[in-house]
């Protein structure tokens, strides 16, 4: 599986979170087709099926998201 770099998935998150709360306080058809598209984008990234799971995924492949093992470095 082709994996989408961290900045792509970083500026995809991001964008989906803002427009969730827009969406929360507005609701225009705009900004839910928007939320689609990115979700769907958001879910082939990362191989997932549902924008949930695909948000989990994609912070997961972010920088910083896990600390390092040194003992897997090690080996």
């Amino acid at each position: 599986m082709l994996m989408a770099h961290p900045v792509v998935l970083s500026k995809l998150v991001e964008e989906y979170e803002a427009l969730s709360v827009l969406h929360a306080e507005d609701g225009s058809r705009e900004v839910r087709r928007r939320m689609e598209d990115l979700a769907y984008t958001l879910c082939v990234s990362t191989g997932t099926r549902d924008v949930d799971t695909a948000l989990i995924a994609a912070r997961h492949r972010l920088p910083g998201a896990r600390p390092e093992d040194d003992s897997v470095l090690m080996a």
